[in-house]
């Protein structure tokens, strides 16, 4: 079943590199109690063998993937639109927000967890002096994170993923380096761009629901380029 790859894919997740100094990691998966909610959610709406497509953030965050082990999924949204009660912080995080409308205009978790999958770039999160760190924001990060993004990557599409297309969470850097890494490493046919959650919920609050739509637009298909928005 997808679900039990999935989860022994989470379990032996660990970066050997040497980090830059001040560089820690974000890995959920070390605590027993996230990683049995993680066991509820993945053998909940991934416990098949149906084809999902990829969608790939940049890496987890401090308040989502970092506390509950899932991408775009914070405490309130596991446990209000999953029905997976838990007992961690009620703390809302900004791209759950958009991504559970998304998701509940898509038809919900259940339909849509039947047709996608999400991971990121990195598949564990990066912190400094605090604050969250994406992969791409130290140079020397990035070049010494490219091996595991690469074994990561090779190892999440061999659980069933369908790579005629991926979805690319983030317009710039992140869509850059996937770009590039896929021009070497040929994991996809084709990559789709789509504004990072966080950026809409930041600086485009007002049109989220055109966001929304062109979410859904993107990822039914319905159309083979990005979608544009106008700001």
């Amino acid at each position: 079943m997808m679900a039990d790859q999935i989860l022994t894919f989470f379990k032996h997740l660990k970066i050997s590199a040497k980090l830059p100094t001040g560089v820690g990691i974000l890995n959920p998966y070390k605590d027993e109690s996230v990683y049995a909610l993680c066991e509820q959610f993945y053998r909940k709406y991934y416990n098949d063998d149906n084809p999902r497509q990829l969608i790939l953030g940049i890496n987890p965050g401090r308040h989502g993937a970092g506390v509950t082990g899932i991408p775009f999924t914070d405490p309130i949204k596991l446990e209000k639109y999953c029905n997976i009660p838990n007992s961690l912080q009620k703390k809302p995080e900004l791209s759950a927000d958009f991504i559970y409308e998304m998701i509940s205009s898509f038809g919900g978790p259940e339909r849509f967890y039947g047709k996608f999958h999400f991971s990121a770039v990195s598949p564990l999160g990066f912190v400094m002096d605090g604050k969250n760190l994406n992969y791409y924001d130290l140079r020397e990060l990035e070049v010494c994170l490219r091996p595991f993004i690469i074994q990561t990557l090779t190892k999440t599409l061999k659980i069933g993923i369908d790579t005629s297309i991926c979805y690319c969470l983030g317009e710039g850097e992140n869509f850059k380096y996937l770009t590039r890494l896929n021009a070497e490493q040929k994991f996809f046919d084709k990559i789709i761009p789509l504004a990072h959650p966080r950026f809409i919920m930041q600086y485009r609050r007002k049109k989220v629901r055109e966001y929304v739509d062109g979410y859904l637009k993107a990822m039914r298909n319905d159309n083979d380029m990005r979608i544009a928005i106008n700001d």
